[in-house]
């Protein structure tokens, strides 16, 4: 097989692995934290931001010294074997700090992968075909993602405890490191120069402002925590909320392929702008739905504008520069993201704690709309 697409297989292969582990911990750590260690709402939402908030400066520094030094696979190895070595500590966790030292070092692992491995994989494919491929990542993401849901529910089921699951999920993510360790190939550019930082002169002005109609964006796309706290609040029971979650991932990891293909066919922002406008009905659906029947179809939306804006608006920036700046023009967009991460999950909290959930989502959903007009102003492929 071509090293080229036996890359895009094999980075898909190590995310659908780590994607089992994770998602075995995560739908169910916001009712560990707030149920089984008693932690107040706000204080979920300072562990989720300082974990993005991290993972977000890991992300601008690993792209820029993958740039730096010309190679990509040893910053994602050890990444996703550090976001392995941390599962099993979850098990043992006995106070809200214990989770958050825990989520902060998980995060350190993501942060470290995820640029090079997104330059990694543009390097992988030809110019403007790079929908297809992060489409496809996403989908091999979520289809882990999938199972790791569908395995924590029949051990909830089997009466396994919290603590159980999150040290079994260390089996899946240890899978997914030496996946990465063994049949990632590395595709060598030729390393910058010098250290360039992304708000010096080193990308196109179009990335920037991009960066920061991304960033309005996910101040309002706060953690999926406080959708499932939602759905909770309007009566589901317990058992049913990794199946709930396990809707919106499934729709996510179905919309991901066709969404990347559409934006080779229309255009990148045509499709981020209608994950936008996706997102903001969602949104004002959290905050005027009370009947949780009616949520349902609202988690089906969540998982599909997810599709449309994610791996989307990683191929957006893939085309807007060149290779060896790439990994660096990544993370600057990772690192945004993260950083919104912190304050959208604090402001979440603390408007959720003081004001209740349907402010909370109708703020979110004022947020969204003005990125989608902001989204306008921003031109398509320039380098």
């Amino acid at each position: 097989m071509p090293k080229k697409s036996h890359n895009v297989l094999a980075m898909g292969l190590v995310s659908f692995f780590n994607d089992i582990g994770s998602e075995m911990i995560f739908p169910l750590l916001p009712l560990f934290i707030t149920i089984t260690l008693g932690a107040p709402v706000a204080l979920l939402g300072l562990i989720e931001g300082v974990a993005e908030s991290t993972a977000a400066l890991m992300k601008l520094g690993s792209g820029t010294l993958s740039d730096r030094l010309g190679k990509r696979k040893i910053i994602v190895v050890s990444g996703y074997t550090l976001s392995a070595i941390t599962k099993p500590f979850f098990s043992i966790a006995t106070t809200w700090q214990h989770v958050l030292a825990v989520r902060f070092t998980d995060r350190i692992g993501k942060g470290m992968r995820d640029a090079p491995r997104d330059a990694l994989l543009a390097a992988s494919v030809k110019d403007g075909k790079r929908g297809g491929p992060f489409g496809f990542l996403q989908a091999m993401d979520r289809g882990g993602a999938i199972l790791g849901t569908l395995i924590a529910t029949a051990l909830l089921a089997m009466a396994f405890t919290y603590r159980q699951i999150f040290l079994l999920a260390f089996i899946p993510s240890v899978i997914s490191a030496l996946i990465a360790l063994a049949f990632i190939r590395e595709i060598r550019h030729a390393p910058l120069k010098r250290l360039e930082l992304p708000w010096k002169n080193h990308f196109c002005g179009e990335l920037h402002k991009f960066l920061v109609v991304a960033g309005i964006f996910n101040v309002a796309n706060f953690s999926y925590a406080f959708y499932l706290l939602r759905a909770q609040q309007a009566g589901l029971a317990i058992v049913f909320i990794p199946l709930i979650y396990l809707l919106y991932t499934v729709c996510y990891a179905v919309a991901s392929y066709p969404a990347g293909k559409l934006s080779d066919m229309i255009g990148r922002k045509k499709v981020i702008g209608l994950g936008y406008l996706v997102f903001a009905v969602t949104a004002a659906g959290f905050a005027t739905t009370t009947n949780v029947t009616f949520l349902w179809p609202f988690f089906v939306l969540y998982g599909i504008q997810l599709a449309l804006t994610d791996s989307v608006s990683r191929a957006f920036i893939s085309d807007m520069v060149e290779d060896k700046k790439r990994a660096s023009a990544l993370g600057a967009y990772h690192m945004t993201i993260g950083l919104a991460a912190f304050p959208a999950s604090l402001i979440a909290g603390f408007v959720w704690d003081s004001f209740g959930s349907a402010t909370t989502f109708s703020l979110s959903a004022g947020l969204a709309i003005a990125a989608l007009l902001l989204l306008f102003t921003v031109k398509g492929k320039v380098r």
